[in-house]
């Protein structure tokens, strides 16, 4: 007989006795404010799924041998829920989420879990915290699943226990203003045959410090370079896109190709359909090496460039510290205060109304 998987139907809920008062969302920085309740379900290889229960918001508790704690068995996701105009609340592609939280549970062998049910089991939780959904344009709630290996075990095999565990953070804009980047070709986020292409904690853990060096140095984030080449890959957190014109006269979009390097991100899947839905300017999946960009720089036809991800949107770049040379990149000729460059700002506004439910579309999926 099969074992049970995760079923929506048997989810326990037990409130709070002590709510939070509510967040003052003008003074509202990422991933710092929670909400009252998180969602837990519990798995053992000789059981199955247990009944999903979404209790208070509090510490986890587990043991100090735990698979996650000693050999970074971890994956998680990002996603956000938006509040329309009319009150309703809505996810933004969220069986993309589903899928790449998957992915990356299979490449570090976790047990396999029912999309469908556990995304039913978000919603739910969504619906007991609703009260912590913003409802102002640019503002939305923050959610984090995490699945982590959780049995006490030293042995380097798999951990036959795990935990699908969800909180939510209500949260304002990611970066409000334009970034700087430092271009760094001396370490590797990824590699070729690497784990770059899933969402595990163990891949973020290592850019921490160089991170924070370039914070240092008053930069925003680091630009990834790969190889001898210095193949362009992402930024910090974001995926990265070029606007500009190519090497052979053309109005060119462009950002990393899905190599097994770049992470497969749901915004930068909706911004490559929404800019080919457009047809204005070609718009490309391949590689490109900073020799090219400090060539389009300096020759005048680099147009934009920005990051892309649940997080931040989309946020303008200003300038590129590469090999001790700052590279200018234009933002918004017309206008030196812009935030955003042209083509940046509409991509945002586009998917912005989208997730907002201004525009209709498939993409925006209500919690009902």
């Amino acid at each position: 007989m099969a074992l049970p998987n995760i079923d929506a139907s048997k989810l326990v809920v037990t409130r709070t006795t002590t709510p939070k008062p509510a967040y003052d969302k003008k003074t509202l920085s990422f991933g710092k404010n929670f909400t009252d309740h998180m969602l837990c379900i519990k798995y053992t290889e000789e059981n199955g799924w247990e009944a999903p229960e979404i209790k208070p918001y509090g510490p986890l508790q587990i043991d100090p041998a735990a698979f996650v704690l000693n050999y970074s068995v971890e994956t998680f996701e990002g996603m956000k829920a938006y509040r329309a105009s009319d009150g309703t609340i809505n996810l933004f592609r969220p069986e993309k989420n589903m899928q790449r939280l998957s992915t990356s549970s299979q490449r570090i062998k976790l047990p396999e879990f029912n999309q469908e049910q556990f995304l039913q089991c978000i919603k739910e939780l969504v619906k007991v915290d609703e009260r912590f959904v913003p409802d102002e344009y640019g503002y939305s709630l923050y959610i984090r699943p995490n699945f982590i290996g959780t049995e006490p075990n030293l042995n380097l095999m798999y951990s036959k226990e795990a935990l699908l565990y969800v909180y939510l953070s209500p949260v304002g804009p990611y970066f409000p203003r334009t970034v700087k980047l430092y271009a760094n070709s001396k370490q590797a986020r990824a590699w070729p045959g690497g784990v770059g292409n899933f969402k595990l904690g163990g891949n973020y853990a290592p850019a921490l410090k160089p991170a924070m060096d370039v914070v240092a140095m008053g930069y925003d984030q680091i630009l990834w370079l790969l190889g001898d080449d210095h193949y362009v890959t992402e930024v910090g957190t974001m995926n990265f896109f070029i606007f500009w014109i190519n090497a052979n006269g053309e109005k060119e979009l462009v950002t990393a190709p899905l190599d097994g390097i770049i992470l497969p991100g749901v915004t930068r899947d909706s911004l490559l359909e929404l800019a080919r839905q457009w047809g204005d300017f070609k718009v490309s999946e391949r590689r490109v090496t900073m020799p090219e960009v400090v060539s389009a720089v300096n020759e005048g036809r680099m147009i934009e460039a920005f990051g892309a991800g649940t997080a931040c949107v989309v946020c303008s770049v200003s300038e590129i510290l590469y090999e001790d040379t700052k590279l200018p990149i234009p933002v918004d000729p017309t206008n030196p205060d812009a935030v955003f460059g042209p083509l940046t700002n509409r991509l945002r506004n586009e998917l912005l109304d989208i997730q907002y439910a201004k525009t209709p579309s498939p993409w925006s999926v209500p919690i009902e």
